[in-house]
């Protein structure tokens, strides 16, 4: 079974979280990539930013759902998430939309436990970290390109 370091594309398109979100767009539009590894100024893995952290920006605020009893209002969902969203959308840097803390793998994961994270986290970017070190990423394309080549042997 093939793994991370097989399928990785190893250059890597990284973004600082200071770019604007506009020039982010015209980015992956330019590249033809769905995200990019977001990187400090030393080049660490800070977050990851995906298309769907762009369109986020353009959707309608969720109100949360809430019931009243006995005069008190409790909120269905968590308080955070309402900020959360209202932040992405009115972000104007990378940083201010990227998920941070992004979901990595190390050079040696397998195909299968790639693609399981990817579907179960709906994850669209994942970076390849050796250590403390970006080495690649894996997008859904790389998968699908693996996917689609024939049996070796």
């Amino acid at each position: 079974m093939p793994v991370a370091r097989e399928i990785m594309s190893r250059e890597v398109v990284t973004v600082g979280p200071e770019m604007p979100v506009e020039e982010l767009a015209a980015l992956l539009w330019a590249k033809r990539i769905s995200g990019a590894p977001v990187v400090d100024g030393e080049g660490r893995l800070v977050g990851v930013v995906t298309e769907s952290d762009l369109i986020d920006q353009a959707k309608k605020l969720h109100i949360p759902t809430a019931i009243t009893i006995l005069e008190a209002v409790i909120f269905l969902e968590r308080a955070g998430k309402v900020e959360e969203e209202v932040n992405k959308m009115a972000g104007s840097r990378v940083g201010d939309i990227c998920t941070k803390k992004p979901v990595t793998v190390a050079p040696d994961t397998p195909l299968d436990e790639i693609a399981t994270i990817m579907a179960e986290k709906h994850l669209h970017t994942l970076p390849v970290m050796e250590g403390q070190r970006l080495v690649g990423v894996i997008g859904k394309s790389d998968i699908i390109r693996t996917l689609a080549r024939p049996p070796q042997g």
